[in-house]
């Protein structure tokens, strides 16, 4: 084994010498082209990571006007929830239906839970073989006055991270994700 650890060793530095030189390489080229496309300047760019994560700083996040605690019934619920859900980017060929689920009631507050319910049939495959589900909470506070809006959160499913309205921009490419998910589920276990 210690015959081929100098091998492995020199294979390592290569990869390392490669891979930085084609970093270097990068940054250099969008240094001396243009910088319209990259949604900052480039001389914000410091390093390769900051080139991979940017963002485009200057896109509206969408939201609406939600209703307040005095306001709220599960059919406005329900309503409100499509609203914000057309505020989303998406393609024409994605459909959805909103269900309610089920009231929680706790001590100080009500929630109330929404599914969102997606799918991409086609005209081969009318009825789809897999969705994506995207869960909205409305908490209604019992403690808050009756002017005060009511508390929205949402989760896709298979993922933990909650989104407010408003705070965060909806990216087309997580429903695909848990729909190719499913269906890559679907073809390795066998019936």
């Amino acid at each position: 084994m210690t015959e081929f650890s100098g091998l492995e060793r020199q294979a390592h530095n290569l990869v390392d010498l490669v891979i930085d030189n084609s970093i270097k390489r990068v940054i250099s080229d969008l240094h001396s082209g243009d910088e319209s496309d990259l949604g900052r300047p480039v001389s914000s760019l410091k390093d390769y990571d900051s080139l991979l994560f940017r963002e485009i700083e200057d896109h509206e996040i969408q939201n609406i006007e939600w209703m307040t605690i005095d306001e709220f019934t599960v059919e406005k619920g329900e309503a409100k929830i499509d609203a914000f859900v057309k505020t989303w980017e998406y393609q024409d060929s994605w459909l959805y239906c909103i269900d309610f689920l089920r009231e929680e009631d706790d001590k100080y507050s009500k929630k109330y839970r929404y599914q969102v319910r997606w799918s991409i049939p086609t005209r081969r495959k009318p009825i789809p073989r897999a969705t994506a589900c995207v869960y909205f909470t409305i908490e209604v506070s019992k403690i808050k006055p009756g002017h005060y809006p009511v508390e929205v959160y949402y989760v896709f499913e298979t993922n933990q991270l909650v989104h407010k309205p408003g705070l965060s921009r909806f990216r087309e490419r997580w429903l695909k994700d848990i729909i190719e998910s499913k269906i890559m589920m679907m073809e390795a276990v066998k019936f």
